[in-house]
């Protein structure tokens, strides 16, 4: 499928101008398309990320990765801020992604009736959070934080998931997600994949890349617990956001 891309900014937190990445089928401005959130890494809005928004446009949505970390302030500043965040359930970080949110939603493009989000490790934390308090139909988790109590996820719209086995910090977590969707009887469709360890669908390269596949994460590119991921984000987002 063809796409159209291309660099944007929307106002986040106090109109500061917060950079993005847009992936749009072909056609979408005339016939306007589900959209969906893209959220990364603690390693920001990179050419990885954008490669995933460009899947996700692929499929048929419209897909905005905004620049968390961009809205956030300087490094490493950001980051401390964005956990900080994620471990209270609000403040800026979730300020921004609510812009971000509505940015999309009043696209030309995109059928702001009809929203997902998917997010990776950080992203995934603030995804699962996000489904549970914005107006989204779905939800696509992957290795993202999952909080102890249950009810921090009243609410939450149906959800799709992937976990490395190998990543002994976050497997249980995984575990522990399918387990909250189960009690709450909310749409799920969760996968511990044995074989893979943690950031399984996504490439890194670099030293910390390096160091993370000898850690207890397990990290690295899993291809054939990406493709399986990718395949279940396809059928999940088909039938709670339709094309």
């Amino acid at each position: 499928m063809e796409i159209a891309e291309s660099s944007v900014t929307f106002p986040g937190p106090g109109g500061r101008a917060t950079p993005a990445f847009l992936a749009l089928p072909a056609g979408a401005e005339a016939a306007p398309v589900p959209g969906v959130l893209v959220l990364h890494e603690i390693f920001g809005l990179n050419d990885d990320i954008r490669a995933q928004a460009r899947r996700v446009a692929g499929l048929g949505y419209a897909a905005l990765a905004p620049d968390l970390l961009g809205a956030l302030g300087p490094r490493p500043l950001c980051l401390v801020r964005a956990f900080r965040d994620l471990a209270r359930g609000e403040g800026r970080a979730f300020d921004a992604l609510d812009a971000a949110r509505a940015w999309l939603t009043a696209h030309p493009a995109v059928d702001g009736s009809r929203l997902g989000v998917l997010g990776f490790c950080m992203g995934g934390s603030f995804a699962l959070l996000m489904a549970a308090r914005a107006p989204l139909r779905a939800a696509a988790v992957f290795y993202g934080a999952v909080p102890k109590d249950r009810a921090a996820l009243e609410g939450v719209c149906p959800v799709v998931a992937g976990y490395g086995g190998r990543d002994r910090l976050f497997a249980p977590q995984g575990r522990r997600l399918q387990q909250h969707l189960q009690q709450l009887e909310v749409p799920h469709d969760v996968v511990v994949y044995p074989r893979a360890g943690h950031s399984f669908m996504n490439r890194h390269e670099g030293i910390a890349a390096r160091l993370g596949a000898w850690g207890p994460m397990k990290v690295g590119y899993d291809p054939a617990a990406a493709e399986d991921s990718w395949r279940r984000i396809a059928a999940f987002f088909a039938d709670h956001l339709g094309r």
